[in-house]
């Protein structure tokens, strides 16, 4: 998506360990839900290859509402339980998509995205919202980038309030 400045790892466990350090940099003496996300998302979107959009949608009167990202514009609004995202706060799981068109209800906000992850993001007990990314590659993510993404969340989460 974008051009990286830094070499990355190729090694997938080396790679998030290196994200992980990175967005604790960024999420060091700032609690602010926006600029934390938007660093977060464009840290994401320099780092992975081969992806098309990195973001976050987060719960807003009982559905998910468009947050920092990057990538080209998407769907502002997604009714929890719809779609990838709106299953992953559903079954606050989570959603590993190895062929969006064959995700039941799909909502197709990039024709150019063939595979998907989307990741809960929890404050407490309960769930903030999603990271999402989108890769115009099918099978794009695996298990090892969903362990990394679920940390690199858990550290978004506890470096961010999510009350202000």
């Amino acid at each position: 998506m974008y051009e990286t400045l830094l070499i990355y790892p190729e090694e997938k466990t080396e790679f998030y360990q290196l994200l992980h350090s990175q967005l604790k940099s960024l999420l060091e003496n700032e609690t602010f839900l926006i600029p934390n996300l938007s660093n977060a998302s464009a840290l994401l979107a320099g780092a992975l290859k081969d992806i098309n959009w990195a973001g976050f949608y987060l719960i807003r009167n009982g559905e998910l509402l468009l947050g920092p990202f990057q990538g080209k514009p998407a769907c502002i609004h997604i009714p929890i339980g719809k779609g990838v995202c709106g299953t992953a706060v559903s079954e606050d799981k989570t959603q590993l998509v190895p062929d969006v068109h064959e995700f039941p209800g799909h909502i197709a906000c990039d024709s150019a995205s063939r595979s998907e992850i989307v990741v809960p993001i929890h404050a407490g007990s309960r769930i903030v919202g999603v990271l999402d990314i989108d890769s115009p590659s099918l099978g794009r993510f695996d298990h090892a980038d969903q362990n990394g993404l679920e940390k690199f969340v858990e550290l978004l989460a506890a470096g961010t309030d999510w009350d202000r």
